[in-house]
């Protein structure tokens, strides 16, 4: 009989340690204190953002518990990349690995405190793991095998104390999934050459089903359901779509640019048509280049449906094959092979835009292609196009060294290109970004050529979605509010679903002195661009502590970090927000990270050119800033580079 005040449950349990410890408490204690507090607390956010509990975290241990093996084991990947990239700026002999186990077992639940045989296999997963690694047992391998990109390899049955049979183990391999088993030593000659043998039949097999499944084939068989209960975000009312990185079938890797450009330009067709809900490309380009399932993609991002497809060329000849999933039924929509000359691929994506509106039954209104496609035609077209789409590559980078390389870019395709608006509109977004990157010479003439350029192009097009976007931005920076929030409205107006359009508004609302309002449109293009940029999160992150909501402020503005670890506005941001709660040691770990960026930070440079509006607002985040330890003053009068512009 259960004893009064415990009940059994099945969860998954996450057990952490850090790797000699002792070692690094023994070489310099106060030292290792503090990056184990700073380390901790990263883990805790984490957890959080994964759906996860803390249940305990004495010393340098960890204890938590999921309700799904699936945020687990994401949780705990996403923990040793954070501290990896951590990890990369200390010495050697400081650097701080974290040991990882997770088991989906039984456990007894009394109050706050989990017990049992789930929790000791737990730990004995983590004591199997190599510092930096991630160990599963066969209960959690067998819940997340066919969910997660990741490779396994099986360590064998493990001995585990005071339990009476083995425990299937594996390690997590942050690569493309791949599961393996040990080798017996003498045979592995016999095996690698069985393997080859095996390899070449199923190229061969392989290569049969895909030309069947594109070519011969009438209809497609059903693949795996994706399961609604199991989205990592709701399903919108919406018909919601997924459009997954064409692949490149030619020899030619230059072909890669042709096949981003052409998935780009399906995107932002389909997210201007007002009742579709279209995932942004910062978020579908994760999967580039790996091997992924339908299913996967849906509950990831929340969508019912997914567009997929491939592109080959032969000379001047081009073949477009394309499909349309129904995530749901596991069934094939729609789907067609394309052949024409490759001067003509912007006649094909319209019609594959087109051909996707149909099948999941949403009218499109007005053209759905968001460039003038007229003004790419023939050899030149084609060259020109291929360039604006490597230059928006370097410019969604989000950092001072691939903007320069932007500027490049266009300034070399200007040589041939004078005639394309898009090259004008890219232009003002590099001079903008090196105001917001501060490697601008002058951010006041920078800003002033940046509005001469979008006037240029709206002089050409007024109803081009991101010029009016790119120039509420640039309006935010001169902080010129009204007219920023007007060119903001316009942009959304005229692109609906555009996770940039919807962004920038809520930048310049929150700029404005408004983040109450800009928070929902936030929330709306973080759903639209769930692994978006750094900016989305680290600008939501600012909205959300300057109108009270610290805690939420600081997961959002660490999920930036995540996304880029030397983005130094967050770090600014999240140092105000501890030292607002009084968390002063994470405070502090934060300033040190910001002058680690930029070691000529200070608080009276950053108040002189934030774009935010209020000098109360401005004042509470300096003061924020100074309680944290970060300078007053630079150190000299000298120019400072890389000071963050908001």
């Amino acid at each position: 009989m259960e004893q009064k005040g415990f009940r059994r449950k099945l969860t998954a349990i996450l057990s952490a340690d850090v790797a000699g410890y002792s070692r690094l408490m023994q070489d310099d204690e106060a030292a290792t204190v503090n990056t184990l507090e700073s380390y901790k607390q990263a883990f805790f956010d984490l957890i959080k953002q994964h759906r996860g509990r803390v249940v305990d975290s004495p010393g340098d241990n960890l204890l938590a518990e999921f309700a799904s093996v699936v945020d687990a084991v994401q949780c705990a990947v996403a923990v040793q990349k954070e501290f990896h990239a951590h990890n990369a700026e200390l010495p050697e002999n400081r650097r701080m690995l974290f040991r990882i186990g997770v088991n989906l077992g039984d456990v007894i639940e009394e109050g706050d405190r989990i017990y049992g045989d789930g929790v000791n296999i737990a730990a004995r997963l983590e004591s199997l793991a190599d510092p930096g690694g991630i160990c599963v047992s066969k209960t959690a391998f067998d819940q997340i095998e066919t969910k997660l990109p990741f490779g396994y390899e099986f360590i064998g049955e493990q001995p585990v104390k005071n339990i009476a049979k083995p425990v299937g183990a594996y390690r997590v391999v942050l690569e493309p999934r791949v599961t393996k088993k040990k080798g017996a030593g003498h045979k592995q000659g016999t095996q690698r050459r069985m393997a080859v043998i095996g390899l070449a039949a199923a190229l061969v097999i392989i290569a049969g089903a895909a030309l069947w499944q594109f070519f011969l084939r009438p209809s497609a068989p059903a693949t795996e359901k994706a399961d609604p209960k199991q989205m990592a975000l709701p399903l919108p009312e919406l018909p919601s779509i997924a459009v997954l990185p064409f692949v490149n079938l030619s020899e030619d890797p230059k072909d890669q640019l042709l096949c981003d450009g052409i998935t780009d330009n399906i995107i932002n067709a389909l997210s201007r048509i007002p009742r579709l809900f279209v995932i942004a490309r910062n978020s579908t380009f994760t999967y580039k280049g790996k091997p992924v399932k339908i299913k996967q993609v849906s509950e990831e991002f929340g969508v019912r449906y997914v567009l997929e497809g491939s592109i080959q060329t032969s000379g001047d000849q081009i073949r477009i094959t394309a499909q349309l999933i129904d995530a749901l039924t596991g069934s094939q929509i729609w789907a067609k092979r394309y052949d024409g000359a490759s001067t003509d691929i912007f006649e094909l994506q319209d019609d594959i835009t087109t051909k996707v509106l149909s099948a999941v039954r949403v009218k499109l209104e007005g053209g759905s292609s968001p460039e003038n496609m007229k003004l790419y035609s023939g050899k030149k077209g084609l060259d020109c196009y291929l360039k604006a789409v490597e230059a928006r590559s370097y410019i969604q980078l989000m950092n001072g060294p691939d903007t320069k390389r932007a500027r490049q870019v266009i300034e070399e395709a200007l040589e041939n290109c004078q005639e394309m608006p898009i090259f004008y509109r890219l232009l003002a977004v590099v001079n903008h970004n090196e105001v917001l990157f501060g490697i601008s010479k002058s951010p006041k003439e920078s800003l002033e050529k940046a509005t001469e350029l979008l006037q240029k192009v709206l002089s050409i097009d007024d109803n081009d979605p991101d010029a009016h976007g790119v120039l509420a931005q640039v309006f935010t920076r001169k902080k010129e509010y009204d007219k920023a929030v007007a060119e903001a409205e316009r942009g959304v107006a005229l692109d609906p679903g555009s996770s940039w359009a919807i962004y920038r508004y809520a930048q310049a609302l929150n700029s404005a002195g408004r983040p109450e309002q800009s928070i929902p449109l936030f929330e709306k293009a973080t759903r639209l661009n769930p692994l978006g940029p750094v900016i989305f999160y680290s600008e939501y992150g600012i909205a959300l502590r300057d109108t009270g909501r610290i805690e939420d402020s600081i997961i959002a503005l660490r999920k930036a970090i995540e996304r880029a670890p030397n983005y130094i506005n967050a770090h600014v941001h999240l140092a105000a927000a501890y030292a607002m709660i009084g968390r002063d040691q994470q405070a502090q770990a934060e300033a040190a990270e910001v002058l680690r960026i930029n070691p000529r930070f200070s608080v009276e440079r950053w108040a002189t050119g934030t774009s935010l509006k209020g000098q109360k607002r401005i004042e509470a985040i300096a003061q924020a800033l100074r309680k944290a330890g970060l300078p007053e003053k630079p150190p000299s009068d000298q120019a400072q580079q890389g000071q963050p512009a908001n």
